[in-house]
């Protein structure tokens, strides 16, 4: 219900985040939504605490550029840049990687550090003559700094770039397989309009993670301690309140229907 209600009705969609989790407070996903929902109403406060927590019960960081506009939300574009340094970006989805350069670019924004954000933008997923379902928001972003920065005849060009992305990527993409087009610059006005001319990306590759060494003999530790320990950390939280945050102004929403706030990811 709280997916089903996010876009029409956030307050209502965070209510029933706040039950889920009233219910639920161990499942990771019941504190993933209400994270996200807290997040759209701007409550960043409590979207940073339970993605901290779904971050422990995981052990996952495919939401770290929400923890990163989470941070910038509070106020604190150095702790957001911060956080996002922690994090091995190589290990990430290429996804989550443009979302997280997005992220950081926006704290460099945020501290008037401009041609610094211009260089967060300078990763391998900027290809200016192929569009995959990160390319549109990532071009964009590119326009804003490049137009931040004076220079507005590259920023006309990269945002022309987004919106052909855009059109010809309409569409929904299956997480682990990316649509790919090539954009011409001769000839930008004929877009795909069927699958058979939009040629298919070969998938990321996935890096398999570490194999994790064998305890000692004499060790005591066990996954059954941790999971135990992860447990008692979240009943030791204070349950979310019942008052729903009200909800500060939320920019458009992106092709995925997801509001975001100005400058933000989600």
């Amino acid at each position: 219900m709280a997916a089903r209600t996010l876009d029409e009705d956030p307050a209502l969609a965070h209510e029933h985040a706040l039950a889920a989790v009233r219910h639920a407070g161990r499942v990771s996903i019941a504190r993933e939504t209400l994270a996200i929902t807290a997040y759209t109403t701007g409550d960043y406060a409590l979207a940073l605490r339970e993605l901290r927590t779904y971050r422990r019960i995981t052990g996952r960081d495919d939401m770290i550029a929400m923890i990163v506009d989470s941070e910038r939300g509070m106020g604190r574009p150095d702790r957001a840049l911060e956080e996002g340094r922690a994090v091995d970006r190589a290990a990430l989805p290429p996804a989550v990687r443009v979302e997280l350069a997005i992220a950081m670019s926006g704290a460099r924004l945020d501290m008037g550090e401009t041609q610094l954000a211009l260089a967060e933008l300078d990763i391998p997923e900027l290809d200016p003559d192929r569009a995959f379902e990160w390319s549109p928001g990532l071009f964009a972003a590119r326009a804003n700094v490049l137009e931040d920065l004076g220079l507005h005849d590259e920023a006309a060009e990269w945002r022309r770039r987004a919106e052909i992305a855009a059109d010809a990527l309409g569409h929904t993409v299956d997480e682990d397989e990316f649509d790919v087009i090539e954009i011409d610059d001769a000839d930008t006005e004929e877009l795909p309009e069927s699958p058979e001319e939009v040629a298919p990306a070969e998938p990321a590759p996935v890096e398999k993670p570490a194999a994790e060494e064998p305890a000692a003999e004499d060790e005591t530790f066990s996954v059954e301690d941790e999971v135990a320990e992860i447990l008692a950390e979240i009943d030791a939280e204070p349950e979310p309140a019942d008052d729903t945050p009200e909800s500060p102004a939320v920019s458009d929403e992106d092709e995925d229907g997801e509001a975001r706030p100005d400058g933000a990811l989600f």
